[in-house]
């Protein structure tokens, strides 16, 4: 209706996008330091050509541990992060109300999903392992946008009726001026029959 994607979506983009990047920073910079640290004790023997040379094989040796071990963890957090919130976001517009339980099914739904190929054991794990997180991290998003002042159902619901009021407007309007022109043609009709 308002010819641009629901926040909802871009929410779940930007969720998206920010544990991807949380997740290779998580992964990266502590696999970039333990590869430098492991270069630098494995390389005592090696004769570098000076000493920017050594620090810059260093370097390399921990980019290169920080880019595959940064997207390993950025991958998995995104997945994790949008899946959980696609399916609280869902249930909450489904819904049409934010609660704790939205949290918790999508964190138990997310944690089963991300433990099934650990068998039964691994799938109730996940569940109360998922539920367990979900709770309070439901308690946390529902704080939040109790501090921004208005939630996200809140301004769905006024955008709703600004929306409806704005046609309801311009429909009245159309319609006014068809019943000038109506009055026009039969004032016009009236005046050829007089002639």
């Amino acid at each position: 209706e308002l010819q641009r994607l629901p926040e909802e979506t871009v929410n779940l983009f930007k969720a998206a996008f920010t544990a991807g990047v949380v997740g290779w920073l998580y992964g990266g910079l502590p696999a970039f330091a333990g590869a430098r640290k492991a270069f630098i004790e494995r390389s005592h023997g090696e004769l570098f050509q000076n000493r920017a040379d050594a620090v810059q094989s260093a370097h390399r040796a921990g980019l290169r541990s920080f880019i595959r071990y940064g997207w390993r963890w950025s991958w998995r957090v995104a997945a994790f992060a949008t899946i959980f919130n696609v399916v609280s976001t869902g249930l909450s517009v489904y819904r049409d109300k934010t609660t704790i339980s939205n949290f918790a099914a999508a964190g138990g739904f997310t944690g089963a999903l991300f433990r099934m190929h650990l068998g039964l054991q691994g799938l109730a794990g996940g569940i109360v392992f998922g539920t367990a997180f979900g709770i309070p991290a439901g308690g946390l998003l529902i704080a939040l946008h109790s501090l921004a002042g208005e939630t996200l159902q809140e301004k769905r619901n006024r955008e709703r009726r600004e929306l409806y009021e704005q046609k309801l407007a311009e429909w009245q309007s159309r319609l006014s001026v068809t019943e000038v022109l109506g009055q026009t043609e039969n004032n016009t009709q009236g005046g050829l029959k007089m002639d």
